[in-house]
């Protein structure tokens, strides 16, 4: 059974790099995907290399938290403020205006030669909050995508639950990634999925980071400021299975 498990949000911050790297040494996640903006860059970096990690490292592309890295993303009011990132294109998505379409470009492309850069072969590609699976990102995810030989990309979630429902309004379908040429597993979803039977080339989706005790979990939010979720070592019996 072929099963991807991607930690999200390499780069992120200091606890959540130190996290991703240690659940790639001790094989609880197969793959990370790296924040190219994000404030822990440089620490995300020199992980690894230093344990060796390049090739598990992928895109974790971003139009909706922290500092951009280009100029003219800074002047649309849909994605930034103050010259950092919001999430209200997430509340409110709609199609782009082409000086808009031309910024997300820039940006995006941005963020991928910043991984290029750093030596990072850049084969697989997600985003933060999904960002690359709306409407009318999509197509400029992609773009970017095919500019940096970019081929296998993260679907949008298969999986349905209460509390994590199969979300499809203002998204891309999946069959369009395959429809361009795009390599995909067949399904994706969270930790909590893997308690449901396994499919046969699937992705499960997890934030590693370090809890309060410091226990290795997949962050699912924060108590008292601190990172709080399922531990990762419960992922051992089903990579076993794998």
């Amino acid at each position: 059974m072929k099963l991807i498990i991607n930690g999200d949000d390499f780069g992120y911050s200091e606890s959540c790099s130190n996290a991703i790297a240690e659940a790639l040494r001790k094989h609880l996640i197969t793959h990370t995907t790296m924040m190219a903006n994000g404030e822990s860059f440089e620490t995300a970096v020199a992980l690894a290399k230093q344990f060796h990690l390049e090739s598990k490292v992928g895109i974790h592309f971003n139009l909706t938290e922290g500092k951009p890295l280009t100029a003219a993303i800074t002047a649309c009011a849909a994605f930034t403020a103050n010259g950092r990132f919001h999430k209200q294109y997430l509340r409110c998505p709609r199609q782009l205006k082409k000086a808009e379409q031309e910024a997300v470009f820039e940006e995006l492309s941005a963020q991928a030669e910043r991984m290029l850069a750093a030596g990072f072969a850049v084969a697989h590609a997600d985003s933060h909050h999904y960002i690359h699976s709306f409407l009318f990102l999509a197509p400029i995810a992609a773009q970017v995508c095919r500019a940096y030989g970019i081929r296998r990309v993260r679907l949008n979630r298969t999986f349905d639950t209460a509390k994590h429902p199969r979300v499809t309004e203002g998204r891309m379908d999946n069959a369009w990634w395959r429809e361009q040429g795009f390599v995909t597993t067949a399904h994706f979803g969270r930790l909590a999925d893997m308690a449901q039977p396994l499919l046969e080339n699937t992705e499960i989706m997890v934030h590693p980071d370090f809890d309060k005790n410091g226990v290795l979990i997949d962050r699912e939010g924060y108590a008292d400021s601190f990172p709080e979720g399922t531990p990762l070592a419960v992922i051992k019996k089903y990579l076993s299975q794998a």
